[in-house]
């Protein structure tokens, strides 16, 4: 059988990955081999942080809800429960806005879920 040599198939399937390598330090962006091991890798990280970021943005409009409500007297807890008693349907990320931006309209909400609780 003859034999093959890469050529222009080969080059273009590693500069494709040095390319992509582009920034890493050392031989990371410069040789083949543990170039594409890198990228390889950090392709993985990337799939895997797309789903990431969504459980810490909802961490992170917990932690700001909780911080409003306890301003107001009430635990996350309870003034989830009291919300949803009272049939007031919003989304924590817009929850999380009204107490960092609007905290008259938050105490608002807390004391419709306070009213409901104590019901």
């Amino acid at each position: 059988m003859p034999r093959v040599k890469g050529g222009y198939v080969s080059r273009q399937r590693r500069k494709k990955v040095l390319k992509l390598a582009k920034g890493y330090v050392g031989s990371k962006h410069r040789l083949f081999k543990t170039a594409n091991a890198q990228v390889m890798k950090s392709l993985l990280y990337a799939y895997r942080d797309r789903r990431q970021r969504k459980r810490d943005f909802r961490k992170l409009w917990i932690t700001r809800i909780n911080a409003g409500a306890r301003i107001n007297g009430l635990s996350y807890s309870k003034l989830m429960h009291g919300l949803k008693e009272a049939g007031v349907d919003i989304n924590r990320k817009m929850l999380a806005d009204l107490a960092v931006n609007n905290e008259k309209a938050f105490a608002d909400l807390v004391e419709v879920a306070k009213g409901k609780i104590n019901a």
